[in-house]
């Protein structure tokens, strides 16, 4: 509902209000900030010239005011940073809420906090009464406080589209799914990288955003349903909630690189600082250092596609959850059967069976094995008084002699499939030779990986991290169960953020019929949501993915833009460049999509002469740039284009069992889609 004169009147002086002291701010806390950084240099210069004459309590004391001088000056400098992001759009809503009491808030809604005295120009997004923003439409409704529930009635809810400081428009309405403002930002073009959706945030991914009832969040989201930037924007959510907690408590993992560096604008643009981020393959090498490398999700699924992949049915058995039992039984019976067989002498000095026996069975029990060796070696130092410098290695190895056991991983993960466990479980009876070619290699096999990292842990314990307060993992579909024992092992006391999309696998091997599944890995303090509107593609191109897996319940929530699903033939990589000079001329972000690697290479190579900006993405650390790319479809995760062409050589490239690989290439456009070669579902 548009505004009458003297409404928009106020408003724009509202504005210019807020802006004037903006400005003022920022040019009060510049002047501080100088200030400031000038005390704390002369400070700590008085401090190294002076500590020679200061005993060590009074230098101590002062040290620590020179550290909160230091503290207070770094989150100045952080406000001041949020404050002069917003100088030229410094909010985008506003309500009026009358509670109770009968007391009256107007409150406009932006990125950060504006106060003046007991004035408040701007609300935090984030803070509690802005719920009402998101959650609420007119009439009877409430927030929840620190306090408590504040109930009352929701008088007003207006947005506002400020561009460089001036009003460009203003809207009165519910913030249904269907307004205007809404539906123009679903329209726009996309950008490089991801953008925050702070002015457009809807209710079922605000209660997200803003849960912190549950420890443990599982979320089923459609592709374009938000899924990513509502785990963004609740990472903000969180950091602004929780006292202490800051990004460097806040891990996130990505699918890949390319994904990474698309999401790296958001929390920036919210005002908060990047979180740690990594993928599981990079992280996963900070624990495996028997090899000099080890496999990527994506190489692993190219083998699989172009059929490189030795014994299909051996990797899909490593990669399953029988494979975890066959694992935890096979370490137990280790355990069992580990007994100091005799008595020995060390420094002169005898070691009886029986007392090693129990050690290593009672009194370090609950040690995984490997530091029970290290525990009684260190026990023996401590009780025969030796330095443990010049006996704690030499002993360690009488020690594993005596046990007839191997601290060598490597030897570990061979032995496994050549137990009793394994072949009965399996029915395998894998030869010396076959074992060896996954064993002994200089690159470990992403199948080989996961297995190993987890008997490496059960052996000698897995790494624990208390740093790591809040973790999400993205594209959660795509992680086999072992992934998140192994996680929920090394951060125990981490809250999990996890989200995906069934439908969205491009795991060949491993796939959930529902994410829920994997609450009992959590435990408890869960909670399992359901995102089914999508926000992304036109209902032209929801209505085509729908057909592929058979989904009824995916809702486009844009209109329709009246441009259809194009189906063409084509009988080389070259072919495509009409296609593509039509595409590039009418919108901004466009895309080819291949199902390989191999094939978006071939397409690159025969395509970028004619297009200068042309780029080829790969999970390689590539930076993600430019508006015309090429990517393979499991590269493709996660992205958004304008239009996007699925391109293949082959004729009905995916078969019935890689629907769910095509159905995320699909998904990947917003407002034209272009099929070439392609089947129709």
């Amino acid at each position: 509902m548009e505004l009458d004169a003297k409404e928009l009147q106020k408003e724009k002086n509202y504005l210019k209000e807020c802006l004037s002291y903006l400005d003022q701010e920022l040019s009060h806390m510049d002047t501080s900030m100088e200030k400031s950084f000038q005390e704390e240099s002369e400070f700590r210069k008085y401090i190294w010239q002076n500590k020679g004459n200061m005993d060590a309590q009074e230098l101590r004391s002062e040290m620590q005011q020179a550290d909160m001088d230091a503290q207070l000056h770094n989150q100045q400098v952080a406000y001041y940073r949020k404050l002069y992001r917003i100088k030229d759009n410094p909010y985008f809503g506003r309500i009026d809420f009358t509670d109770e009491d009968g007391d009256q808030s107007v409150v406009y809604i932006g990125i950060t906090h504006l106060t003046k005295e007991f004035h408040h120009y701007i609300y935090d997004w984030r803070s509690p009464i802005a719920s009402l923003f998101y959650e609420e439409k007119l009439g009877l409704s409430s927030y929840r406080a620190p306090s408590g529930t504040v109930s009352g009635t929701l008088t007003l809810k207006r947005q506002y589209k400020i561009e460089k400081r001036k009003m460009k428009a203003v809207f009165d309405n519910n913030l249904n799914v269907t307004d205007d403002f809404l539906q123009e930002v679903l329209a726009s073009e996309s950008g490089e990288k991801m953008k925050n959706i702070v002015n457009t945030i809807q209710k079922e991914q605000d209660q997200i955003i803003r849960n912190t009832d549950d420890k443990h969040l599982v979320v089923q989201g459609i592709a374009g349903s938000g899924k990513t930037s509502v785990a963004l924007h609740r990472i903000a959510y969180l950091l602004y909630r929780i006292p202490k907690l800051t990004s460097k408590n806040v891990l996130i993992f990505s699918p890949n690189n390319i994904f990474a560096e698309y999401i790296s604008n958001v929390l920036p643009e919210l005002g908060e600082a990047n979180a740690l981020e990594t993928t599981f393959h990079d992280f996963a090498k900070e624990y495996i250092d028997e090899y000099e490398s080890i496999e990527s999700f994506t190489s692993f699924i190219e083998r699989y596609y172009l059929h490189q992949i030795d014994d299909v049915s051996l990797s899909e058995l490593k990669l399953s959850d029988d494979f975890i039992r066959v694992m935890n039984t096979y370490y137990k019976e280790i355990e069992l059967h580990t007994f100091f067989y005799r008595s020995f002498e060390y420094d002169e000095k005898p070691l009886l069976k029986d007392e090693l026996n129990v050690l290593l069975h009672d009194r370090y029990s609950k040690l995984p094995l490997f530091n029970r060796i290290d525990a009684i070696a260190e026990h023996i130092c401590d009780i025969r008084n030796y330095k443990r410098g010049k006996h704690l290695k030499s002993l360690k190895k009488r020690l594993y002699e005596n046990l007839n056991l191997k601290h060598d991983f490597k030897t570990v993960y061979t032995h496994l499939f050549k137990s009793k466990v394994f072949q009965k479980k399996f029915g395998y009876n894998l030869s010396d030779e076959v074992i060896k070619k996954f064993v002994d290699r200089k690159d470990l096999l992403f199948e080989d990986t996961l297995p190993f990292i987890y008997m490496k842990g059960l052996m000698e314990g897995f790494p624990y991290s208390s740093q790591i307060k809040q973790i999400v993992i993205d594209e959660a579909q795509d992680y086999n169960l072992l992934q998140y024992i192994i996680l929920r092992k090394i951060f125990p006391r981490a809250a999990f953020t996890i989200l995906g999309d069934v439908n969205q696998t491009i795991n060949p091997v491993y796939h959930y019929d529902s994410l829920e599944r994997l609450c009992r890995v959590l435990v408890k303090d869960y909670r399992y949501v359901e995102l089914t509107k999508t926000y992304r593609s036109s209902p032209e191109i929801i209505e085509y993915s729908n057909r592929i897996l058979g989904l009824r319940y995916a809702v486009s929530v844009r209109r329709e833009n009246h441009v259809p699903v194009t189906e063409v033939k084509v009988t080389k990589a070259k072919d495509l460049k009409p296609y593509l000079e039509k595409l590039v001329s009418s919108y901004r972000k466009v895309a080819v999509i291949t199902k390989t690697d191999d094939e978006a290479e071939d397409v690159y190579q025969s395509l970028h002469e004619d297009f200068e900006e042309l780029r080829l993405l790969r999970d390689s650390g590539v930076q993600f740039m430019g508006n015309l790319v090429i990517v393979p479809s499991y590269l493709a995760k996660g992205l958004e284009f304008d239009a996007v062409i699925i391109y293949t050589e082959e004729i009905d490239p995916y078969q019935q069992e890689e629907k769910y690989l095509y159905y995320v290439a699909v998904t990947r456009a917003q407002h034209c889609l272009v099929l070439v070669n392609q089947q129709s579902w």
